[in-house]
């Protein structure tokens, strides 16, 4: 698991701008790239291990249930990794999150793996999200 190059570009004007933060991990058999975002008061995750955009889905907390709302905004609405995944990075870091999850396997332990190698990434790289 290594970061990879940092990809720290940061919009003109101070704190409040755009951050970007690449970073892959072979997570079992397979190599996973992951590309984030972070915006002013949000953060767009794209995990994936070729480039494709198959679905997006948001979360956002809510001030009246413990558990992020989430919608799926592209893509099959059937598959679920992308709105799953960003209710837990939501409610992790109280920011609205979109996600695309653009891997084949979609099982509950991999998914797993792959919400664990963000939060290692997250802690390492608190700036970047």
């Amino acid at each position: 698991m290594e970061a990879a190059g940092g990809g720290g570009a940061a919009a003109a004007g101070g704190g409040g701008g755009i951050a970007l933060h690449d970073f892959s991990g072979r997570l079992g058999e397979q190599r996973v790239h992951f590309h984030a975002m972070r915006l002013r008061d949000s953060l767009f995750l794209w995990v994936g291990a070729a480039p494709a955009l198959a679905t997006l889905a948001v979360a956002m907390c809510n001030p009246r249930d413990s558990i992020p709302v989430a919608a799926s905004l592209l893509g099959d609405p059937s598959d679920t990794a992308s709105a799953c995944l960003a209710q837990r990075l939501a409610s992790k870091t109280k920011k609205q999150i979109f996600v695309s999850y653009n891997l084949q396997n979609t099982d509950s332990s991999f998914t797993l793996l792959i919400e664990n190698r963000i939060k290692e990434e997250m802690m390492a790289f608190p700036e970047k999200f």
